[in-house]
């Protein structure tokens, strides 16, 4: 994942200097808009995808090792009241 921001990072530098270059300040905003911001955005959004899902995978499991922690704490809380709920034989 590294990798590909260092490559946003190039091509960033590169569309940079290629709107300092433009002749007017207007030119080189659009340049920098249509061919840094637009197409990078939905190249870093399409490409980090995978890791997105990955990370709410995890959160989703962990959630539900939680909840799953959670049901055996009760289930033992309500046994043990109810083994000493329970009259002994005395």
């Amino acid at each position: 994942m590294a990798f590909l921001y260092l490559i946003a990072i190039a091509w960033i530098y590169v569309v940079l200097l290629m709107s300092l270059a433009e002749s007017s300040l207007i030119a080189g905003t659009m340049t920098f808009i249509f061919y840094c911001i637009i197409p990078l955005g939905l190249v870093l959004y399409i490409l980090s995808s995978p890791a997105r899902k990955r990370q709410i995978r995890a959160k989703e499991l962990a959630l539900h090792e939680q909840q799953k922690q959670q049901k055996q704490e009760e289930q033992q809380k309500t046994t043990t009241q109810s083994k000493s709920n329970l009259p002994s034989d005395q």
